[in-house]
């Protein structure tokens, strides 16, 4: 059997629809419609960009540390722990911290700061020089990787 072009009254192909997510779509694939995500993977058939979507859940969250103290409300941030080379991490609060820390980078209206805490305490120390501008929240995942790789020292 042969492939057949379908056509519009005009003679012109027409472009096969794109497929619509129903709810029983969804839960057959085991979630509900609204988690089911966008019926486009960037494109379209004419080649123009697709309307924006909301695709919340899409990003990094590895390592968050949501609602910790000192993160402000709806703050994003990135945590790991390091440990602190010679000289140690020095902070605005305490001064020079050493040893086994843990490193959180947090984005909030537009700053990135840096801070630490000794693993596993409560109290948070904001780095010394740690805050500067960060427009595009999507940043926050590198200024956190190129934080770690200066911070933590494990060899000395």
């Amino acid at each position: 059997m042969g492939e057949q072009a379908v056509t519009g009254a005009s003679g012109t192909p027409t472009p096969d629809p794109t497929p619509d997510v129903t709810a029983g779509d969804a839960a057959a694939a085991g979630g509900d419609a609204a988690a089911a995500g966008p019926a486009s993977a960037g494109m379209t058939a004419d080649g123009r960009q697709p309307a924006p979507a909301d695709v919340s859940g899409a990003g990094m969250s590895a390592d968050a540390a949501p609602g910790a103290a000192g993160a402000a409300a709806g703050a994003a941030s990135r945590a790991t722990d390091i440990t602190a080379g010679p000289g140690g991490v020095m902070t605005d609060e305490v001064g020079v911290v050493t040893g086994e820390l843990t490193l959180r980078t947090e984005h909030a209206d537009g700053r990135v700061t840096l801070r630490v805490q000794y693993k596993d305490a409560d109290e948070w120390y904001a780095v010394t020089g740690g805050t500067a501008p960060l427009a595009d929240p999507a940043a926050l995942d590198a200024v956190h990787t190129v934080a770690v790789g200066l911070l933590n020292r494990p060899e000395g």
